[in-house]
């Protein structure tokens, strides 16, 4: 019997217009109702009508990504789709993978992650932190080459996206440094990341600090769905350290390549992106290219998904 699983995307999925061809969907458009009553705004109307510049504000793209995925999620379940083995999320993604497990309350994780983008991007003053994505170099070399560049500057390897892909953060400097050390190592490419904060640094520190407490006062139970987590690519069933890994998330690595691999190890053969874009199936082909990948970006790929994963027998 086949395995499936099921990841959901992070920053750098959203786009305007994204979802349109789901207006006619009473599920998806109820699910972003329902989160617009809690962040404030009109979200469905931001995703077809703002601009791309709104939208990649960090304390919009986050609740919004995250209501677009679950929105996806709920018609999968409404059309009676196959029920994933495993669960992961990348970055925020792992927010939408909770939500979906039924281990936190999607109203709660909305507000949540409002505020988990804003304090991000508070953690560090725009225009002194920055991020590169680095081709071409094996890991252990990326990661010392950070080290040697770090000086009085902090910069680590913060997304471990692909094999011969990783993404570095941390000071303007610091980046800047190990950008030549990468080049002059060989990196195929080593470009900066058009974003406004070093995601996944010790930079952000404080943002983790600030959302403590907003934590601590929401209820995480044990998910229904096993869910692979970022910072360490296993499964959690205790709602207290979910809690926790979900704080140490923000300042820590996103280990993608070792919870893409953790699925492997459990049987999963399928995936399927639930969420707008389709950058996890890119990933995920350089992963491992026996994966069979499938994506909700689009109406026809959804509905192809469906047909094609009851038809292979994946557990129900």
């Amino acid at each position: 019997m086949a395995k499936l699983g099921f990841v959901f995307p992070g920053q750098g999925s959203q786009k305007i217009g994204m979802l349109s061809d789901y207006s006619d969907e009473p599920v998806v458009r109820d699910c972003l109702a329902e989160a617009s009553d809690c962040v404030g705004y009109d979200v469905w109307d931001m995703i077809q009508n703002g601009t791309q510049e709104t939208i990649t504000q960090t304390q919009r793209t986050q609740p919004i990504l995250l209501s677009c995925s679950v929105a996806l999620w709920r018609l999968w379940q409404h059309r009676g789709g196959a029920t994933p083995e495993y669960l992961a999320g990348h970055s925020l993604g792992e927010w939408s993978a909770l939500v979906c497990a039924g281990a936190v309350a999607f109203d709660d994780a909305v507000t949540i992650v409002e505020a988990r983008g804003r304090l991000m991007q508070s953690a560090v003053p725009v225009g002194e932190g920055a991020m590169a994505a680095i081709l071409g170099l094996p890991d252990e070399e990326i990661v010392e080459l950070c080290h040697r560049a770090q000086d009085s500057d902090e910069v680590t390897a913060v997304n471990f996206n692909a094999p011969g892909q990783v993404v570095i953060a941390g000071s303007v400097a610091g980046v800047e440094r190990a950008i030549q050390l990468c080049k002059a190592a060989g990196a195929k490419r080593a470009m900066p990341v058009p974003v406004s904060a070093p995601f996944h640094t010790q930079m952000m520190q404080p943002a983790s600090a600030g959302l403590a407490e907003r934590l601590e006062r929401t209820t995480f139970k044990s998910p229904a769905i096993p869910v692979v987590h970022n910072v360490h690519a296993q499964v959690e069933t205790d709602g207290s350290k979910i809690r926790q890994l979900m704080l140490e998330q923000i300042y820590k690595p996103v280990r993608w390549v070792a919870c893409i691999e953790r699925l492997r190890l459990f049987g999963v053969d399928s995936l399927m992106e639930c969420g707008p874009g389709r950058v996890l199936n890119g990933l995920a082909k350089r992963i491992d290219k026996d994966l069979n990948l499938f994506a909700t970006d689009e109406k026809h790929r959804f509905d192809s998904a469906l047909t094609e994963l009851k038809n292979k027998g994946t557990r129900i």
